[in-house]
């Protein structure tokens, strides 16, 4: 394919992914086994009951257990395992063999008690409210167990404890504040699904347009299936709707339209990918600004994440704001939270604030000098986060090349002598790492992984004489080209979902990148240009 017509299929790609995205309100993203499971457990009413079912029992892994490896497996887990068994308890589903859910059941349980018993210190993954959703699902199973489920004789009385370092004491305690009418902080409305029965109606829960906290599982724990079956609330029209999108099954969260548009319009823009219809996502994103900047979606608090996305994607489009209401997150050590009282810092948020910052340093931007201290003092605050092998991390997601990605790009526009060193090793770590079939990953070679080293390789300017960074981008394209690829879940929420059009934008983003380097475009007209030469990682 030649250049010219490479760049206009990059262009025509980017507009009717803008264009879908447009019209969808929702958002584009992952079935959850864990969120479905919860909708099992307290929503049997509800349309797709046993749809839902179905998913759990087909989504059975090969090792017994639900979800991406390896610790990861756990809350899916967990959910999948309490869901099925409460099926069995009360007999909600007559077509689906029961024969087939003990089973299922069964081998959940061999997984979970295998690992608790043989892994239970090794630390869990910090995704969304773990330490709230492991105790309770524990505790949940446990009650199965202890009950009189004929099935499940051979089960009875055995228990699994929690992993070191976790129990229900918090959970026992806020359940508490709830029983007693007590308001809790609007970040947990998101996972009150937690709480069970206690939240149900709870009066400081407040739906927005019917959703509770993003949340099918957090709403339909807050409805009650009494008022499912009814179908009087706004809150049903929400979940039948929601789960109607994905046959049955329902993603982590929904809808979503903030967070997905932000991500997407700021790495396309970001690569000159600017949609025609720019003007009104916009419009939309300003419109959704308060006075601590935008939540992700309905029923979510504001956040310093999606507020600096939303801010740097603005900038990008030709329609600034101010990003003043940033300030509100800014920690006393240089650092932004991402939400009050965050249990743990997020390098990624930074690397967007940081971005933000920098994407409205303009000569007019009244306090210019406060900016400019904030940026030399987050850019000291990554630098001082990244690992010793060249990499980031951070709790947003499970892949080291996403965090690696967002502090690199944000260092390389506005770090400038002081983090020359950081983005050195990180291109270093990058290389090192590149798989024998050109791709990268943590757990295998995706395309979205490969996305993110290849603007790593592309945005960081390195000596490259010998012409590794060009042949490596070069050994990449393949992979980012095919667009038959199964995505792998590694973004946090209650377990790990995909952003299907978030990912989409990245790779498109690292194509442009990759072609618009005229020695990359050389190696891609050789033969064999996607031929291991590197290492296997």
């Amino acid at each position: 394919m030649s250049q010219v017509n490479r760049s206009r299929l990059r262009v025509e790609t980017a507009a009717a992914l803008a264009s879908e995205m447009s019209a969808d309100t929702f958002g584009d993203f992952s079935l959850s086994v864990y969120e479905t499971g919860r909708l099992v457990r307290h929503a049997p009413s509800l349309g797709g009951h046993a749809r839902r079912v179905r998913f759990l029992v087909d989504e059975l892994r090969g090792n017994d257990s639900w979800g991406p490896p390896p610790e990861y497996r756990i809350v899916p887990t967990l959910s999948a395992t309490e869901a099925l068994l409460s099926t069995i308890r009360q007999r909600t589903v007559s077509t689906i063999s029961r024969d087939d859910l003990v089973r299922a059941v069964e081998r959940g349980l061999n997984s979970l008690f295998e690992w608790f018993e043989t892994r239970g210190n090794i630390p869990l993954p910090d995704t969304v409210a773990v330490e709230l959703v492991v105790p309770g699902l524990v505790g949940e199973i446990n009650a199965h167990l202890d009950a009189d489920v004929p099935e499940m004789a051979a089960w009875r009385g055995r228990r699994l404890a929690c992993p070191a370092g976790m129990d229900d004491g918090l959970l026992g305690v806020l359940r508490g504040a709830v029983v007693e009418g007590q308001a809790l902080p609007m970040k947990l409305a998101h996972t009150v699904e937690v709480f069970g029965d206690a939240v149900r109606g709870a009066r400081f829960v407040e739906p927005v347009a019917g959703v509770v906290g993003c949340s099918p599982a957090a709403t339909a724990v807050w409805l009650g299936d009494a008022e499912v079956r009814a179908g009087r609330h706004s809150s049903v029209r929400y979940l039948d709707d929601v789960q109607a999108r994905g046959g049955g099954p329902v993603p982590t969260a929904a809808p979503l339209p903030v967070f997905e548009r932000a991500w997407v319009l700021s790495t396309l823009a970001g690569v000159g990918l600017t949609p025609p219809d720019s003007r009104e996502f916009a419009r939309g994103l300003h419109a959704a600004f308060g006075e601590h900047g935008v939540a992700g979606g309905a029923g979510l608090p504001p956040d310093a994440d999606d507020t600096a996305a939303a801010v740097t994607a603005l900038a990008r489009l030709g329609s600034p704001r101010s990003p003043d209401c940033l300030w509100s997150y800014e920690e006393s050590d240089g650092h932004f939270a991402c939400f009050p009282d965050e249990r743990t810092p997020s390098s990624s948020t930074n690397a967007h604030v940081l971005q933000a910052f920098g994407s409205c340093l303009t000569a007019e931007l009244p306090g210019r000098s406060r900016y400019e201290h904030a940026m030399a003092r987050l850019t000291d605050w990554l630098c001082g986060c990244q690992e010793p092998d060249g990499s980031w991390r951070d709790k947003w997601h499970a892949s080291p090349y996403y965090a690696t990605a967002c502090a690199v790009l944000a260092l390389c526009e506005h770090g400038g002598d002081r983090a020359v060193g950081a983005l050195r090793k990180a291109v270093l770590w990058v290389l090192d790492t590149q798989r024998v079939d050109g791709s990268w990953g943590c757990w295998a070679g995706t395309g979205e992984e490969t996305a993110y080293a290849v603007q790593i390789l592309s945005r960081v300017r390195v000596t490259d004489a010998d012409g590794a960074v060009d042949r490596a981008i070069a050994r990449a394209h393949p992979t980012l080209s095919r667009v038959d690829q199964p995505h792998i879940p590694m973004w946090h929420d209650k377990d790990l979902y995909t952003p299907f059009r978030i990912v989409r934008a990245e790779r498109l983003a690292a194509l442009c990148l990759a072609e618009a380097n005229p020695r990359v475009v050389e190696h891609l007209a050789r033969p064999n240009v996607g031929r291991a030469t590197g290492k296997e990682h």
